[in-house]
């Protein structure tokens, strides 16, 4: 658990991006909770319908890669996340906008899933298949969030534990060298992926737009349909030059469909 040196007894804001994040996670873990208190065997069907399995994943599975991050087991396992998603994604919301924050958030957890999907393939293509482990909660967000902030304002003074007071590069360091050695481990998988989350969140901040993914998005749209608006009103434009012409009369329009005025085009001409 990181907190922020800047705000030594203050939590972030707790509002757009961040409040969303955490209160759908939240949510997700009381449905899970009351599942299991109503019967066993709703909640293992649950559990296992939505953690990340590659397997299942590449025989169909296809909504897993979404749903694993909404997957919390255990109250102190659960909190820990959600604080540190809490104070991750506070911090960065502070700087940017609620939509870049969600891209960079969605990105990392896909990436989380591409990299357990990469490590699955690959070793069984290699003829050294590894042992699979389900892949639940939001821990590859938070290492989204974490290579964002180590990138991004590298300077920032955290406290890890409430105790230490480190800048965040170094702290991201240290995170990513856990990962790191837990390769050689039996959970291979579970570390992979973290790199995974975190190479999602760096590449993310290099290649999407300022503004976030939605923001780029609907730009893209308005403008495809300005074009499309435009090229109907040249073609409408062209349809009546030439009905006007069947009429013994001309009429001429510009390039972006609009009439022409003779009388003002025969003035600019002769002065």
């Amino acid at each position: 658990m990181a907190r922020f040196g800047s705000a030594s007894l203050a939590f972030p804001d707790f509002h757009g991006a961040t409040r969303r994040l955490v209160l759908w996670n939240l949510i997700a873990y009381f449905v899970l909770a009351v599942a299991g208190l109503a019967s066993n065997d709703v909640f293992g069907w649950l559990f296992a319908r939505f953690v990340f399995l590659p397997k299942v994943f590449l025989g169909g599975g296809l909504w897993q890669p979404l749903t694993y991050s909404f997957v919390h087991l255990g109250i102190m396992g659960t909190a820990f996340e959600l604080l540190s998603l809490w104070f991750l994604a506070g911090f960065l919301e502070n700087f940017h906008s609620p939509d870049w924050v969600m891209g960079l958030y969605a990105a990392s957890v896909l990436g989380t899933a591409l990299a357990a999907t990469t490590l699955y393939v690959g070793s069984a293509g290699l003829g050294h298949p590894i042992e699979q482990f389900p892949l639940f909660g939001c821990f590859g967000g938070i290492f989204g969030l974490l290579a964002a902030i180590g990138l991004l304002y590298g300077d920032q003074q955290f406290q890890l534990f409430f105790v230490i007071g480190i800048k965040a590069r170094y702290m991201v360091a240290i995170y990513a060298l856990i990962s790191i050695a837990m390769l050689f481990g039996q959970q291979k998988m579970y570390a992979f992926a973290q790199l995974g989350g975190a190479l999602a969140g760096w590449a993310f901040i290099r290649l999407a737009p300022r503004r976030g993914v939605t923001f780029a998005f609907s730009e893209q749209w308005y403008g495809l349909r300005n074009r499309y608006y435009r090229w109907k009103r040249r073609r409408a434009a062209r349809k009546f030059e030439v009905y006007m012409r069947s009429q013994g009369r001309t009429v001429r329009f510009d390039g972006q469909g609009k009439k022409l005025d003779e009388d003002h085009d025969d003035k600019k001409r002769w002065n």
